[in-house]
């Protein structure tokens, strides 16, 4: 059974950063579009990051473009979310998971913004 494991949320300022990390138990990793997605409360899982199986290729929801990176080590099975310039309404519990055809999803990391 696949499993998704995210790590790496916390609690920081406004301004601050911090990297999230996903280890994925999917046999197929590295051929499969990877991204991150946030759900922020009373509000839909939305995706901000997406890369491609082979690392390449980036995409970006205009609300973090700029500031967050988006990375993947596909000998390590994981992917990776580096945020900088974090604000406010970055606020939100972070999965990462396929592009396509949805995993189950994992427990998430929680991100809080706050001064």
């Amino acid at each position: 059974q696949v499993q998704l494991v995210e790590s790496g949320g916390g609690l920081v300022q406004p301004g601050e950063s911090l990297r999230l990390s996903c280890e994925a138990s999917l046999s197929i990793f590295s051929m499969s579009g990877m991204g991150w997605y946030r759900q922020a409360p009373g509000r839909q899982r939305e995706l901000v990051a997406s890369i491609s199986s082979g690392g390449h290729n980036t995409n970006y929801a205009d609300s973090v473009k700029g500031r967050f990176t988006i990375s993947r080590d596909n000998a390590k099975n994981t992917v990776y979310l580096q945020m900088n310039s974090l604000k406010p309404e970055d606020t939100a519990v972070y999965y990462c998971n396929k592009i396509g055809t949805l995993l189950r999803w994992g427990q998430g990391t929680q991100v809080t913004v706050s001064s």
